[in-house]
């Protein structure tokens, strides 16, 4: 059985942890290099895994669309399934939870670009080819500074304080990238068996600001303030900062609860635990070098999955 797998985007925050997940099952990890021939790099491929976005926040509009028709046409050339890893952000304001067949209304410019590409990718699992979404919510990773909840949640845990992006009390789906390229490595195994569409959500682990402000209270034994993220500077910011446009776009979802429903992962998935919110804090601060207090210590090993 082919076991060769192309990632497209490895050094960002999915392709990073996807490939590392998929070496470790033994399957053998190429790297596609932006700027080369995406065809020639997909040959003998079994799988073209894209989680490539456009460098530096910038230019979405005309990248995005201009990446998906360099993998579609690789994939027709190579006969490789792909796998994308899908967010939210098509799903606008619909009410959750989200399913396979909730309607895609998206309110936002990057929403509204990544609804088109996704149709793309029907069209061509129209055309029998074996295409996986798999969609998830924020991606978390303990070890990457650059994830949000890294660079601007957490920032300030140290001092005491957590800045919570939107209403403290609204609560979110976030997606471990330990746990979901885990469950990548998985489909790629079976998923391409028959050809079409799956468009699998993820339900991840779900809180809010303030649930983890709590937790952050409670392994570390003192309180843990809560700021508001400062919107406004943002705003002003925006017109010549590209990372403050797209911060600015997703704004609406800090505000609103939302979830993934999780019937057709479990369906697959029966026995699958994603990390508990408890857990997930115990990571973040374990790999900051910050000991919690010692009946936790008791309950959480230090032998992460880092």
């Amino acid at each position: 059985m082919n076991r060769r797998v192309l990632i497209l985007g490895m050094g960002g925050h999915f392709g990073s942890v996807a490939a590392r997940a998929f070496r470790a099952a033994g399957w053998n990890v190429d790297r596609y290099h932006r700027g080369t021939d995406m065809a020639v790099a997909a040959r003998g491929v079994r799988w073209i895994i894209n989680a490539m976005n456009p460098p530096n926040y910038h230019d979405w509009a005309h990248q995005i669309p201009q990446i998906t028709s360099q993998v579609l046409s690789a994939a027709r050339d190579s006969g490789a399934s792909v796998m994308v890893p899908a967010n939210v952000y098509v799903y606008g304001r619909e009410p959750s939870p989200w399913r396979a067949d909730t309607p895609h209304h998206p309110c936002s410019r990057k929403g509204r670009i990544r609804a088109k590409m996704e149709e793309r990718y029907r069209e061509h699992a129209a055309e029998g080819r074996s295409v996986v979404f798999l969609r998830a919510g924020d991606f978390v990773n303990p070890e990457s500074p650059d994830t949000l909840l890294n660079r601007v949640v957490l920032k300030n845990v140290r001092k005491g304080r957590i800045t919570a992006m939107g209403k403290p009390e609204a609560q979110r789906v976030y997606a471990d990238l330990a746990d979901l390229t885990q469950v990548a490595v998985s489909l790629a195994d079976t998923a391409d068996s028959l050809p079409g569409l799956l468009d699998l959500g993820y339900p991840g682990t779900r809180f809010s600001f303030r649930e983890m402000a709590d937790e952050l209270a409670g392994q570390l034994g003192r309180e843990i303030a809560i700021k508001r993220f400062p919107w406004t500077a943002l705003l002003l910011a925006s017109p010549v900062w590209e990372l403050a446009r797209e911060l600015r776009e997703m704004r609406y979802l800090y505000d609103m609860d939302h979830r993934i429903d999780g019937t057709d992962f479990e369906a697959l998935f029966p026995d699958f635990e994603p990390k508990t919110l408890q857990r997930l804090v115990f990571e973040h601060l374990y790999m900051r070098g910050m000991k919690v207090v010692p009946d936790h210590g008791a309950k959480m090993s230090t032998q992460t999955s880092l």
